[in-house]
C-alpha cells in the first residue's frame, strides 16, 4: 500500500533548502557577520575550536560516498611517488648518457631499475580489478592518489575497466591527483590520521612497494596495529625482498629482542604481480585459475 505524500513528507526543511532560501540582508552580510548560518560559514568552520568537527566531517564524507557507491572491500597499494614508468625512466637514461655525467647516469640507471615496480603495481592492480566482478564481494584498488606507484595502481585498474579510489592529501607542494582515479572516488584530506584510517577501514590486503618516509610511516602503522591486535590480520605484502631487507635489518630487530621471531609472519615478501595475486587468492580462497590480464 502506498502512503499519501503528505504522510511521509519531511516535517522540517532541509539544511540545504534553508541555505538556498536565505534572503540577502545587506546590513548583516559583511565578512565578520554573525548572522550567516553556521554550516555555511566557512570562516567559522575553519576556526581552531572547530577542529573536532572538521575531523568528523573528513571521516564521514569519504565513508558516506564509498557506502553510496558500493565500495566495501579494497586492496591498498602503498609506495613511492618518485618511481617512474619504465618508458620515462628509459628516456632519462638515454638523456643522462648523452650528457656524459657519470653521477647523472648512475641516478638514471637506478631509477630505471626501480621502474620495474611501477610495472608490477600496474599489473597487480589489473589482476585485482579483472578478478573483482567474479568474486563474491567486488574488490576495489585504493592508492594515495598521487604519481609513481600510486599512479600505477590507479592506472592498472582504469585500463582494466574498473573503478579505483585515490586518497589525496594537501601537502606543502601540492599533490595533484593522477588522471586514472575514478573521479567520484577521488578524495582530498587535510588530516593524515583520518586518511590513514580510510586506507585501512575496508582493506582486505595491504601491498607495499619500495618508498620513502611516507611509505614507511604507512607500513609500520599497519604492522603495529596488526602486531598489537588493534587491527585484524590480513595479507601484508612487501614487493622487493632485496629492497626491504637492505633497508630494514629484521634479523637485528629479532636479535635485540625488539620484535619476536613470529612477528616476521605478519608479512610476506613478493617479487611479481602474479606472486602477489597468488598470496591474496590463497589467503581468501579465490579460485580463478584462468585469470589473466593483457601485458
Amino acid at each position: 500500500m502506498n502512503m499519501r505524500p503528505e504522510l511521509t513528507a519531511p516535517i522540517f526543511p532541509t539544511a540545504k533548502e534553508d541555505a538556498d532560501t536565505v534572503a540577502p540582508t545587506p546590513r548583516y552580510e559583511g565578512p565578520e557577520s554573525a548572522y550567516r548560518l553556521a554550516f555555511t560559514d566557512t570562516d567559522f568552520l575553519l576556526r581552531k575550536e572547530l577542529r573536532s568537527v572538521r575531523v568528523q566531517l573528513e571521516l564521514l564524507k569519504p565513508q558516506m560516498v564509498q557506502d553510496e557507491l558500493g565500495v566495501e572491500a579494497t586492496v591498498v597499494l602503498f609506495g613511492s611517488a618518485r618511481i617512474l614508468p619504465p618508458d620515462v625512466a628509459e628516456a632519462l637514461v638515454t638523456a643522462a648518457r648523452a650528457t656524459g655525467d657519470p653521477a647523472a647516469l648512475r641516478r638514471a640507471e637506478t631509477g630505471l631499475a626501480m621502474s620495474r615496480f611501477y610495472g608490477e603495481a600496474r599489473r597487480f592492480a589489473a589482476l585485482v580489478t579483472t578478478a573483482s566482478p567474479r568474486l563474491e564481494r567486488p574488490i576495489v584498488v585504493v592508492t594515495g592518489g598521487g604519481p609513481g606507484i600510486m599512479e600505477a595502481g590507479n592506472r592498472g585498474a582504469h585500463e582494466s575497466g574498473g573503478r579505483s579510489v585515490g586518497l589525496n592529501i594537501v601537502l606543502a607542494h601540492e599533490q595533484v591527483p593522477n588522471p586514472y582515479i575514478t573521479p567520484e572516488l577521488c578524495f582530498q584530506f587535510h588530516y593524515f590520521a583520518i586518511r590513514k584510517m580510510h586506507f585501512l577501514m575496508r582493506a582486505i590486503a595491504l601491498v607495499c612497494f619500495p618508498g620513502g618516509f611516507g611509505t614507511l610511516d604507512e607500513l609500520f602503522e599497519v604492522l603495529t596495529l596488526t602486531q598489537t591486535g588493534k587491527a585484524r590480520k590480513r595479507p601484508i605484502l612487501l614487493f622487493g625482498r632485496d629492497f626491504w631487507t637492505r633497508l630494514i635489518d629484521f634479523d637485528y630487530l629479532i636479535e635485540t629482542g625488539m620484535i619476536s621471531p613470529e612477528d616476521m609472519n605478519l608479512f610476506h615478501f613478493v617479487e611479481t604481480a602474479d606472486e602477489a595475486w597468488d598470496k591474496l587468492a590463497t589467503a581468501y580462497g579465490f579460485d580463478l585459475p584462468d585469470l589473466a590480464v593483457a601485458e
